[in-house]
């Protein structure tokens, strides 16, 4: 990967926002571009990631906090080496105080962003042109939809036009291939889509928390076949042999992450080759992370056999990680379906979002529901050809969506809309 990707520090795009549109007043902006996170204060990053914390209370989205990036990049997970290189953008107003950023990196690669572009890439250089490096807007390894465009509240619209000024600025007087916001909000696509931006869709399956009492108030909901086959699954799977306890802050300890780190080295391996995030994220997850963390883990005898890692949000259950070092039957499934469920019920949370793909999630409750992501491209060819892609692309999408929520397991009399 190449290091020379330079930012236009200082540069002041005039990032105008349509008053018309959302109420704002025309704004000049300053954008600059920063190589470390630790190069802009936390809270002011927070006020733009998480302002709904500024009264103590659980950040929306985890994984856009200034400590969750932090740990990504203070431990190695990104930078030199990577083919993650940080480019963090904020944009300040007139009075000098940041009213946006982002999390940006430069890619070599198109590793650890669950939104694929390979085919992209090999049919770019097929054609003479150099698709590496590009520029991601997202968080790293994580396929999750949170916003990307990080704004102080009422600066949504001008924000964002700056941000994505930007980061095309960027990849233009560098020369890059494009730029990929993954895992953005609806609203971020719609507003991007607006700007020039290409809108892509996929698809996840999310749990919804519909005011359910217990596990048994869920599965009252479920046909009765379905309802006999979670039983037996929960049933098989609490008598491995063991306990199943569920941790989060001062009850995650070192000993913890050391036996999960056993279970993520396995999982990483056979799913990537190799695990996204190093030994050392975990040590600092347990310095800083551990309020944000749950952690679920069966013990034997003590030990712990298997676990999933989860990170909370003020009203989402974010599934990241399992592995395990000793197979048991719906072991999986209970650790991070069911317990999930349980966690958000017990918590008054409105979902779990349990990662990328896993059609095997349907039968368990939990439903598809659509995931955004926007992408701009250098090359007015390439961007014609991948907007006709992206149209038959995106209806096939909304037809799978509708098709596989049919097959869903809840009473046809039930409630099963996505969202």
């Amino acid at each position: 990967m190449h290091n020379d990707i330079k930012a236009q520090s200082g540069a002041s795009p005039d990032a105008v926002a349509d008053p018309g549109r959302d109420g704002e007043t025309a704004l000049e902006i300053e954008i600059s571009a920063h190589g470390r996170i630790d190069e802009i204060d936390p809270a002011h990053w927070d006020a733009c990631a998480a302002p709904e914390a500024a009264d103590g209370g659980r950040p929306r989205d985890p994984f856009t906090t200034h400590r969750f990036l932090a740990a990504i990049e203070r431990s190695g997970s990104v930078g030199p080496g990577t083919g993650w290189q940080p480019r963090y953008l904020v944009a300040r107003g007139p009075d000098g105080q940041p009213i946006a950023c982002a999390p940006l990196y430069a890619k070599g690669h198109s590793q650890g962003e669950y939104v694929f572009d390979h085919g992209w890439a090999q049919a770019y250089e097929r054609a003479g042109g150099r698709y590496y490096p590009k520029l991601q807007m997202a968080v790293p390894f994580t396929p999750a939809t949170g916003r990307r465009f990080l704004t102080r509240p009422g600066f949504e619209a001008a924000g964002q036009a700056a941000l994505l000024q930007g980061a095309t600025q960027i990849a233009e007087a560098n020369g890059l291939s494009s730029l990929h916001v993954t895992f953005c909000t609806q609203e971020e696509a719609e507003r991007g889509t607006r700007m020039g931006l290409l809108h892509r869709t996929g698809q996840q399956f999310h749990w919804i928390n519909r005011d359910y009492a217990d596990f048994d108030a869920f599965l009252g909901s479920l046909s009765s076949r379905k309802r006999k086959t979670l039983r037996k699954e929960r049933q098989g799977a609490q008598a491995f042999g063991g306990e199943i306890v569920q941790l989060t802050g001062e009850e995650i300890t070192p000993e913890h992450w050391d036996a999960f780190w056993e279970f993520y080295q396995d999982t990483g391996a056979r799913k990537w080759g190799q695990p996204y995030l190093t030994r050392h994220f975990f040590d600092i997850a347990q310095e800083t992370l551990r309020d944000d963390c749950l952690l679920v883990l069966a013990l034997r005898g003590g030990v712990p056999v298997a676990g999933a890692l989860n990170l909370i949000g003020r009203d989402t259950l974010y599934g990241r990680y399992w592995g395990c070092t000793e197979d048991h039957p719906f072991l999986h499934f209970e650790l991070c379906y069911y317990q999930a469920m349980d966690y958000a019920m017990a918590h008054g949370l409105a979902r779990v979002e349990a990662g990328a793909q896993g059609e095997h999630k349907l039968a368990r409750g939990y439903l598809p529901a659509p995931v955004h992501s926007l992408h701009w491209l250098a090359e007015p060819s390439f961007t014609r050809a991948v907007e006709e892609f992206l149209v038959a692309e995106r209806a096939a999408v909304d037809e799978e969506i509708e098709i596989l929520t049919g097959y869903g397991p809840f009473r046809r009399s039930a409630p099963a809309e996505t969202e």
